[in-house]
């Protein structure tokens, strides 16, 4: 199918050669965009802001995925997320690389490894991806997709950059905001975001940045991508809305950036002015790429939903989600209670 224009919604204002947002926003130069990189990406940042010890996982294994029922979702690690739709898999922003980097030896380090290797991943229906920051775009992991992917979908301009990669131009669709595209069956619509994208100094906004909602029959599932907070969430929401499941960024923000990351105050509004049912919070729990404590983010959101009675998805990287009946999860990021080996008994036998 190919994309077509959707009179929903204006398309992405773009002119001199750059795209822009919907809104006016400061536009930082290059020694100011040196500086923040420099500062929260490459040097030292509070021991908080990583995990002390491994985090808690769910293996997965390529068997269990192939066998499990549609309308299944997993968490890979940050913005990575699996889904099985109508017997297809489909993957957003599939993020494999150990650095969330433009070099490997340096720059933000995994905090896990993925519960599922890049090479056991099933064949791909569709990449799904929101722009082409370092953290959402690895190009290794699309180099290794490209032959075992039937659709890449992006945002007007990366497909340019995949396709210099060698992906083929033909299973490659790149969509302006409010064009969509159906593969095998799935429904996707490419829908505003409040951002930028640029993957060196010089390439400030020359590839666009968007949201997804993705429609299957009756099951409808938001995936923000990042974003600042904007007026867009209620156009999206009035337009496509309830949503089963919002996957809303949540995680990485700083009073450095408070146009184009969201706070959880503004995570969880997003996720009311897009009418969702479930809010599953991602851009979180795998690289420090601000500083705050990595747990803080989880513990931000839990107590925000609870306030405001939103039920709140928070499962483990590598547990299974059903999109038809999400469930709460565990507080898996909280640090566990240190057992004492043996029992009180034993212990006392063995003081005598």
């Amino acid at each position: 199918m190919v994309p077509l224009a959707n009179a929903a919604g204006e398309p992405a204002p773009h002119r001199d050669g750059r795209f822009h947002n919907q809104a006016s926003l400061p536009q930082d130069g290059v020694l100011k965009k040196l500086r923040i990189g420099l500062k929260y990406l490459f040097l030292r940042k509070p021991p908080q802001t990583r995990p002390a010890t491994p985090i808690s996982l769910q293996p997965m294994t390529r068997e269990q995925v192939l066998d499990a029922p549609d309308h299944s979702m997993w968490r890979l690690g940050h913005s990575t997320v699996l889904l099985k739709l109508r017997g297809r898999f489909f993957i957003t922003d599939p993020v494999f690389a150990e650095r969330a980097s433009p070099v490997q030896w340096a720059g933000p380090l995994r905090f896990h490894a993925p519960p599922l290797a890049l090479d056991q991943l099933p064949p791909l229906a569709a990449v799904v991806l929101s722009h082409d920051h370092f953290d959402h775009l690895d190009e290794q992991a699309i180099r290794h997709l490209a032959p075992r992917t039937g659709v890449f979908l992006t945002p007007l301009g990366v497909g340019d950059l995949l396709m210099s990669w060698g992906v083929a131009p033909a299973k490659v669709r790149q969509l302006d905001w409010w064009q969509e595209s159906e593969v095998e069956g799935v429904r996707f619509v490419a829908t505003p975001a409040q951002h930028f994208s640029g993957r060196g100094l010089l390439d400030s906004n020359r590839t666009l940045w968007a949201s997804w909602v993705i429609i299957d029959g009756d099951v409808r599932v938001f995936f923000s991508g990042d974003t600042g907070y904007f007026d867009g969430f209620k156009q999206i929401g009035e337009r496509f809305g309830p949503f089963d499941l919002t996957l809303i960024e949540t995680g990485a923000y700083n009073v450095a950036w408070p146009n184009v990351h969201m706070q959880p105050e503004q995570s969880l509004q997003a996720h009311l002015d897009l009418r969702g049912r479930w809010m599953l919070p991602i851009h979180n729990g795998t690289f420090d790429l601000s500083t705050h404590g990595w747990q803080e983010p989880f513990e931000r959101i839990l107590t925000l939903a609870n306030q405001a009675q939103v039920r709140l998805s928070t499962p483990q990287m590598g547990e299974r989600v059903s999109l038809d009946s999400p469930h709460a999860g565990q507080n898996w990021w909280q640090p566990r209670p240190v057992r004492q080996r043996g029992h009180a008994k034993e212990r006392t036998m063995a003081a005598r």
